[in-house]
């Protein structure tokens, strides 16, 4: 009896690495790590209906950085939008933001409701009319109903760079105002048909007044003003426009110049789409400022065309934002090599304070025809 207990106290008291012998060893646990899901970029261009489109941009905040401010700006698009489907966004990004970040929040605005992504442009200007204010946001929509049957007119930058000081810029926003509104009846049209119109300032001391001024030409299109760059050494006033048709041209691209608008080899005053279908791209960045960089920033847009069945001879407008004049001369030698001369764009051709990466020169945003 004595061997028995002793025998039983000896198995009690075994190390528990003798015990575990007797069971199976478990494999080892894998831990799972979390994927993030990679979330789509915005597409290179969008091809939409030309009478359905319409025009919106976010209202000015001053509350939060970048980030919330893009979330702000798209969330009051969106209700402003209704049931309208946002095809294309321009973000005038001021501050030292991450611009990057715009298109990764409208990425993730859009992937979130399951909605098809809008071309996106980003463009660093110098300042915005409130103070805190980082992003406004221009959008273009596309509804359900005809509202512009007989299609759209995009105008050049008009008004331009005076001898005053930068503040001293009313006098060219007033000749703005008078180049826009004699393009717009060239056209056809009166100045209640301006749908848009975005002016870009070397200040924003008289912004007020700018707006005051635009709102009795224009009394009704959505407008934006922005300082192109932080310090400008002469007064700058030049706008751009959008506007109704109220005959529809007999080609699908007609190019406006009217000739008490001192007509130039280099661009269009005015391009008048009649086609039914039109092509919003995104931009495309030019990097670095050797002549192989800037063909290379036109190469990669003729590319989107393509595949957009369009090519370079059928665009409209030409948005071009530069940091430099030395780049501006290089995009002047290099435009006609891609654009049809004997038909040369309407264009806005400016300089700006930044782009989305460090290394850009320039980029590159075009309206066009399918072919």
């Amino acid at each position: 009896m004595r061997i028995a207990l002793s025998l039983l106290l000896a198995v009690a008291v075994l190390p528990p690495a003798l015990h575990a012998q007797k069971k199976k060893k478990k494999k080892p646990e894998v831990e799972i790590t979390q994927t993030l899901e990679v979330l789509p970029g915005p597409p290179a261009s969008v091809t939409v209906e030309t009478a359905k489109l319409e025009f919106l941009a976010s209202p000015l905040s001053g509350k939060g950085l970048l980030s919330q401010q893009v979330r702000d700006g798209l969330k009051a698009l969106r209700t402003q939008a209704g049931q309208r489907q946002i095809v294309k966004l321009r973000a005038f990004v001021a501050g030292t933001g991450d611009q990057r970040r715009v298109q990764s929040i409208v990425s993730e605005t859009f992937a979130e409701r399951k909605q098809a992504l809008p071309a996106v442009s980003t463009v660093q200007v110098g300042l915005l009319p409130m103070e805190g204010s980082q992003v406004v946001l221009e959008a273009v929509v596309q509804g359900k109903k005809a509202v512009n049957p007989n299609g759209l007119a995009f105008l050049s930058g008009m008004g331009g760079q005076g001898t005053e000081t930068p503040e001293k810029l009313l006098p060219m926003l007033d000749k703005a105002i008078n180049d826009l509104t004699r393009a717009t009846r060239a056209a056809g049209g009166e100045p209640s048909d301006v749908l848009r119109v975005t002016c870009l300032l070397s200040s924003l001391d008289s912004v007020a007044e700018v707006r005051t001024r635009m709102a009795a030409a224009f009394p009704t299109a959505v407008m934006v003003a922005v300082q192109a760059q932080r310090l400008h050494d002469k007064s700058l006033a030049e706008c751009e426009a959008v506007a109704r048709l109220r005959t529809r041209p007999a080609a699908a691209l007609t190019m406006l110049n009217p000739p008490d608008l001192n007509p130039s080899p280099m661009y269009s005053k005015g391009a008048l789409i009649g086609s039914e279908k039109i092509i919003l791209t995104g931009t495309q960045l030019a990097f670095h400022s050797e002549d192989k960089d800037v063909q290379l920033a036109f190469q990669r847009m003729s590319k989107v065309l393509e595949s957009a069945h369009s090519s370079m001879k059928h665009v409209a407008f030409s948005s071009l934002y530069a940091l430099t004049n030395f780049v501006v001369a290089k995009i002047r030698a290099t435009r006609f090599d891609y654009y049809d001369k004997a038909r040369p764009p309407a264009s806005t051709l400016l300089l700006f304070e930044g782009l989305p990466s460090m290394d850009a020169s320039f980029a590159i945003e075009l309206v066009a025809v399918p072919q």
